[in-house]
């Protein structure tokens, strides 16, 4: 493309993108003081609380961080991370490109695919419109759109797309729970904190996926949710009023050649229905259709829907193109007995 085409396809999204301000109250922001760092504050606790109070607004909130979204709907739907809204003791405002700023609602949250909806009351909104992630190809040019550190607005950087179908285990911040995310696209165009929740865009203008995570310690390599996950969030929204995702219940291993030399275990695929440590955390989770349906401890699942399970494919991977009512057959492993169990997937709440 050429770079007055790219300028003007750039000049094009970007009054569509927003700034997502996180802010907590001057109460909660005190109370999450770890006590072990009192003793290491320079000036004392006296001292900080009252330099955060003099940060506090009228309303006696703090910002405490920021990220980045983007305009889908001209009547105030906004697309951005999960992990970006994720805390529930905070409130959240979108600032629009003009500079206004609105107090937003989280409509819908999708933890699987690290995806949230958030809803502002306005209208006659700019937007942006989505491409496919399907038809992306190694080497794609694409450009990525935030709040660069939750500082720099309208940041954009060119890259490529270098990897497809990625998966990596992700982290929001330290007190957070490690979540792995599957089928990301892979990308060296630059993603710093604050992008995350932003665009990724083609060379036409149309969003492929969103900027989700960074490898610290790496250097040009970011990943970003491919956007047909959000698409089909948004259809859920805007025909349920939130998105509707299937609940099997299960908790299991994926299956590789060593972990079937170290378990000892008939089969180097599948996944390995089993709990974690703590004896309460059970591998089939009660009232659920993995349990309903026969499910247990210790089964290994080798296919799903006539298909190999594989690290590559996983159940997981195979959930996110079902719905609540889809019937998934699995092939089972039971001792030395082979199964077929059909289960009716649930609703997740």
């Amino acid at each position: 493309m050429m770079e007055k085409n790219v300028t003007e396809t750039i000049k094009g999204v970007l009054p569509a993108i927003v700034a997502i301000v996180i802010s907590k109250s001057l109460e909660n922001v005190e109370k999450e003081i770890p006590a072990e760092m009192i003793p290491l504050l320079p000036f004392g606790l006296p001292e900080l609380k009252k330099n955060l109070k003099q940060h506090a607004d009228i309303h006696g909130m703090i910002q405490v961080g920021g990220g980045s979204g983007f305009i889908v709907d001209s009547n105030g739907l906004i697309l951005t991370n999960k992990h970006v809204i994720a805390d529930k003791k905070s409130e959240y405002a979108v600032v629009t490109a003009d500079g206004k700023k609105y107090k937003a609602e989280v409509t819908a949250l999708d933890p699987i695919n690290d995806v949230a909806i958030l809803k502002i009351q306005a209208n006659g909104l700019p937007t942006i419109n989505l491409g496919d992630s399907s038809h992306l190809d190694l080497g794609q040019t694409v450009y990525a759109i935030g709040n660069a550190l939750g500082i720099f607005q309208n940041t954009v950087s060119r890259g490529i797309v270098s990897g497809l179908s990625r998966a990596v285990a992700a982290q929001a911040d330290m007190n957070s729970p490690i979540q792995e995310l599957r089928g990301l696209i892979q990308t060296d165009a630059a993603i710093n904190p604050g992008n995350s929740g932003g665009p990724l865009i083609d060379e036409n203008g149309k969003v492929v996926a969103i900027n989700a995570a960074v490898v610290f310690g790496a250097q040009n390599i970011g990943f970003a949710i491919p956007i047909n996950s959000a698409k089909r969030d948004l259809d859920d929204v805007k025909k349920y009023g939130k998105v509707k995702r299937p609940l099997l219940g299960l908790l299991y291993i994926n299956i590789d050649k060593n972990f079937q030399e170290k378990m000892k275990l008939p089969v180097d695929h599948g996944a390995l229905v089993a709990g974690a440590k703590d004896p309460k955390v059970q591998g089939v989770v009660p009232n659920t259709p993995a349990e309903k349906f026969g499910i247990k401890e210790g089964d290994v699942i080798t296919e799903c829907n006539g298909e190999c399970l594989t690290p590559q494919k996983t159940i997981q991977d195979f959930l996110e193109n079902m719905a609540p009512g889809d019937i998934l057959s699995l092939k089972v492993l039971r001792g030395k007995k082979q199964l077929e169990i059909k289960v009716v997937l649930a609703e997740k709440k």
